[in-house]
C-alpha cells in the first residue's frame, strides 16, 4: 500500500495511474508540438461548439460540448480543440483497469489496461477531436457500473442501476453506437441466470429513468429538427445502392481490425473464442465481457460484407475486448505473448507519435498519404480569402465541398469575424445533404456577386451554370507534401439563379 494525499492507495491502482499519467503526458507533448492542422470533421465539431445545443445534424452533442469546454480555457488553437480526446481516453483506460480488477484481479486488470492504452486505434482516437473517445469513456463507466451491480445489494444496487442508466445516456450523447451496449445486455440477460437475477423491477425502473433524463434533451432536439441525426446515422449504415456480398470490402475491413486492435490481441481474441466454443465452457466473467465485445464486431463485419464499414465502427467492442484478452493471457500464463503484445503496441504507438510530431518522417516512411487531410487547410483558406479581398462588392464566398466549408470556417474565423463576405455552401442537388448545406446554403438574395470555389475542380461547370454570368476563372494549387497537392478552381459568379434539378438524379438539368 502507498500513502497518497491522506489516503492509502493500493499498489495496483498506483501502477495503473502511473501508466495512464505517463501516457497522457506523452500524448499532451505530441498534441502541443504537432504541426498537423484540424481535419475538416474536427473543424466541423469546433464550429458546432460555437453554438451549444442538445444536438447537431450528424452527431450527438458531447463532442461539441467538450470542445467548448477546452477552448474556453485555452483558446481556439488546434491542441485545445483536441484536448478532451486525450482526457477521455485517459479516463477510459482507468475504467478498463477498474473493470478488469473487479472481474479478474490486479494482474489481469493491468494487462488489459496496458493493451487498451497502447491499442493502435486508441492512439489515433486520443489525438483527434471526434466522437469515439467520449463514447469509449462513458461506455467504460456503463460497463463498470453494470459489472458492480451483479454482486450489489440494497441501496448500493439501486445507485448502481441509476449509474448504469446515466452513464449509458452520456454514451448515447457521445455517439449512437452506444446501442451496442444494449445489445450486449440483452445477450447477457438471455445467457446468464445470474444477470437476470441482478435486475429487479426497481433497479430496471431506476436505470430507465436515469437514462431517459440524460437523453431526453437530445431526443427533443431530434424531434424538433426532423430527426436529422438519426436520419444521418441511418444513411451512414444504409445498404442501398451498394453491391451485396462484397468479399473485397469484407477482407479490407477484417484486415483493418488487426490494425485497430493490434495483431496479437485480435489473434488472442479469436483463439480464445475458438477454445471456448470447442470446450463449450465459459466463466461468468468471460461470458459478460464477450456479450459486450462480440456484437459490434459481428454486426459491423456483417455490414462490411453486405455494404461497407469504416475501420473504427467496431471500436465499441474493443474496450471490453482488451480486458478479456488481458485476462486470457494471464490465465494461460502466456507471459511472452503478453510482453510481445504490449511491446509491439508500444512500438506502433511510438512510431505514430513520431509521425504526428514530424509529418515529413511519415512521408519518408511512405505513409504520408494518411496525413494529407490534416494539411494545407490554413493555406487553402488564405488563397481563397486573398482572391476575395481583391474582388469588389462580393456578397458571399460559396464553396461546393463540406470539408472546405468547415476548414474555412475554422482557419478563416478571424477574417469572417472581421468583415469578410459570408461563407456559404452551393447545393449540387438543390437539397441539403449535410449541416453546412442545411445551415448556410447560398441563396439568390446573397448571390449578387459571389466568389465561387470548386474543390479539386469538381462540379465547377454545374456551379457556373447556376449563375447568369461566370468569369475570371483562377486555378490554384496548395502543396500538401512533396508529391500531393490540393487544387481549387475559383470564379466570380453574378446573379445566382439555380437551374432546375433532375428529379431522378438531383443534378442540375443542362
Amino acid at each position: 500500500m502507498t500513502q497518497v494525499s491522506g489516503f492509502r492507495l493500493k499498489d495496483d491502482w498506483r501502477a495503473a495511474i502511473l501508466l495512464v499519467a505517463g501516457l497522457t503526458i506523452v500524448r499532451l507533448v505530441v498534441l502541443f508540438t504537432s504541426p498537423l492542422e484540424l481535419y475538416p470533421d474536427e473543424a466541423q465539431y469546433w464550429l458546432w461548439s460555437r453554438t451549444l445545443d442538445f444536438g447537431y445534424y450528424s452527431k450527438p452533442p458531447m463532442v461539441a460540448w467538450a470542445i467548448w469546454a477546452t477552448t474556453a480555457i485555452g483558446g481556439d488553437a488546434e491542441p485545445w480543440v483536441r484536448l478532451s480526446a486525450v482526457l477521455f481516453q485517459a479516463g477510459a483506460t482507468l475504467t478498463v483497469f477498474a473493470i478488469g480488477r473487479r472481474l479478474y484481479g490486479a494482474g489481469a486488470a493491468l494487462a488489459g489496461a496496458a493493451l487498451y492504452a497502447l491499442m493502435p486505434g486508441v492512439q489515433l482516437s486520443a489525438l483527434v477531436a471526434a466522437t469515439d473517445a467520449p463514447l469509449l469513456f462513458f461506455l467504460g463507466l456503463t460497463v463498470l457500473a453494470y459489472v458492480a451491480l451483479q454482486r450489489a445489494e440494497g441501496r448500493a444496487a439501486l445507485r448502481l442501476a441509476a449509474g448504469v442508466g446515466a452513464a449509458l445516456g452520456l454514451a448515447f450523447l457521445s455517439k449512437y453506437a452506444a446501442v451496442y451496449f444494449l445489445i450486449g445486455v440483452v445477450a447477457h440477460l438471455a445467457l446468464s441466470p445470474d444477470a437476470r437475477a441482478a435486475w429487479t423491477p426497481a433497479r430496471i425502473g431506476l436505470a430507465l429513468a436515469a437514462f431517459a433524463v440524460i437523453l431526453a434533451p437530445n431526443a427533443v432536439w431530434n424531434a424538433t429538427h426532423g430527426f436529422a441525426t438519426l436520419h444521418h446515422t441511418a444513411a451512414n449504415a444504409a445498404w442501398g445502392g451498394r453491391q451485396l456480398f462484397n468479399f473485397a470490402e469484407l477482407g479490407e475491413f477484417t484486415l483493418s481490425q488487426f490494425g485497430v486492435f493490434g495483431p496479437i490481441p485480435l489473434g488472442v481474441l479469436i483463439a480464445g473464442l475458438a477454445l471456448a466454443i470447442l470446450r463449450r465452457r465459459l466463466s461468468r466473467e468471460d461470458l459478460l465481457l464477450l456479450c459486450f465485445t462480440l456484437p459490434p464486431l459481428l454486426i459491423v463485419t456483417g455490414q462490411a460484407f453486405i455494404s461497407r464499414a469504416n475501420a473504427n465502427w467496431s471500436g465499441a467492442g474493443y474496450l471490453a475486448g482488451a480486458i478479456l484478452v488481458g485476462a486470457w493471457l494471464v490465465r494461460w500464463r502466456a507471459k511472452r505473448w503478453l510482453v510481445a503484445a504490449v511491446g509491439l503496441q508500444a512500438l506502433v504507438a511510438a512510431a505514430f507519435f513520431a509521425f504526428v510530431i514530424s509529418p515529413k518522417l511519415a512521408e519518408q516512411s511512405g505513409i504520408g498519404n494518411s496525413f494529407k487531410r490534416a494539411k494545407g487547410w490554413d493555406e487553402t483558406t488564405d488563397v481563397i480569402l486573398r482572391r476575395a479581398s481583391v474582388e469588389p462588392g462580393l456578397t458571399a464566398i460559396a464553396v461546393n465541398n463540406r470539408f472546405l466549408f468547415y476548414a474555412m470556417s475554422y482557419y478563416g474565423r478571424n477574417a469572417f469575424a472581421g468583415g469578410a463576405p459570408p461563407l456559404r455552401s452551393w447545393l449540387l442537388t438543390g437539397q441539403p445533404e449535410n449541416q453546412a448545406e442545411a445551415s448556410a446554403a447560398l441563396s439568390p438574395a446573397e448571390g449578387g456577386r459571389v466568389l465561387a470555389v470548386a474543390m479539386e475542380g469538381n462540379y465547377r461547370r454545374e456551379m457556373e451554370g447556376d449563375f447568369r454570368a461566370a468569369r475570371d476563372l483562377e486555378i490554384a494549387s496548395v502543396w500538401l507534401d512533396a508529391r500531393r497537392k490540393r487544387r481549387i478552381e475559383m470564379f466570380v459568379g453574378e446573379g445566382f439563379a439555380p437551374k432546375p434539378r433532375d428529379p431522378a438524379t438531383g443534378r442540375p438539368i443542362p
